[in-house]
């Protein structure tokens, strides 16, 4: 699980543990709650604290993963930022850091787990995109573009792995009142976009964890290179 610490990499960890699902969690910050709250789940949790977008965490992570389970069954590619700047403010280092994080670091974890899923005969990949996407908000180019990029990745990779018993496929949260969302979009925006949408709330970090969890268990084996909106009903496929 990457960008772990908080949000909604923290809920879907616990989900996750909930299920029995042992968790290394990944991000660039102590995920020092995170792994409390998995581990009182009855499940180990590895934590480790990397830049997610350097090639040199794919390689840690995968010594970890081999030291420490042997395995891989299941990559949820959280982390992500989304810093909203007109186009014409936009310059290629920031059009660079928002392309590394939000779509680079998802082909390094990638590369990371794959070998030991592909060994196991079977894994879920779970790619965190955005609805965004799909809505005419200003400022964001930059962050749709790598968000889209994550559809497309999430696409081409599902053909690559299926013949391992691999699926890939993306989910595209909201908006939400998240530790981030807090931080950087103004509520006001959360509060129009819920407004908005088919159930007139605004989204939580616990709302896209039931969809996570059912792309990364078995009920969902008939189902890869997909793109699932849970957005309360804002943006529909």
């Amino acid at each position: 699980m990457t960008g772990a610490a908080q949000g909604f990499g923290q809920a879907v960890s616990i989900g996750l543990a909930g299920r029995g699902v042992d968790v290394v969690a990944v991000d660039i910050s102590k995920a020092t709650e995170t792994l409390e709250k998995v581990e009182a789940a009855g499940v180990r949790g590895v934590g480790i604290i990397a830049d997610v977008s350097e090639p040199d965490t794919a390689t840690l992570l995968e010594g970890v993963l081999r030291e420490e389970f042997g395995r891989c069954d299941i990559l949820v590619n959280n982390a992500g930022i989304y810093p909203n700047a007109a186009f014409a403010d936009v310059d290629y280092e920031l059009w660079r850091r928002v392309h590394r994080i939000n779509l680079d670091s998802q082909f390094l974890m990638a590369k990371a787990v794959l070998p030991l899923m592909t060994a196991g005969g079977w894994g879920r990949i779970v790619n965190i995109t955005s609805n965004s996407i799909a809505l005419p908000a200003p400022g964001l180019a930059h962050y749709m573009s790598s968000k889209m990029g994550v559809i497309g990745f999430t696409r081409g990779l599902a053909n690559d792995v299926a013949q391992h018993g691999i699926t890939v496929n993306a989910v595209g949260p909201t908006a939400s009142l998240t530790p981030g969302g807090r931080a950087h979009i103004d509520p006001a925006v959360i509060a129009e976009l819920s407004g908005a949408q088919a159930i007139k709330r605004p989204g939580s970090s616990a709302d896209i964890v039931g969809t996570v969890l059912f792309l990364a268990g078995d009920d969902s084996g008939w189902v890869t290179g997909q793109t699932v909106m849970a957005d309360g009903g804002l943006v529909r496929l």
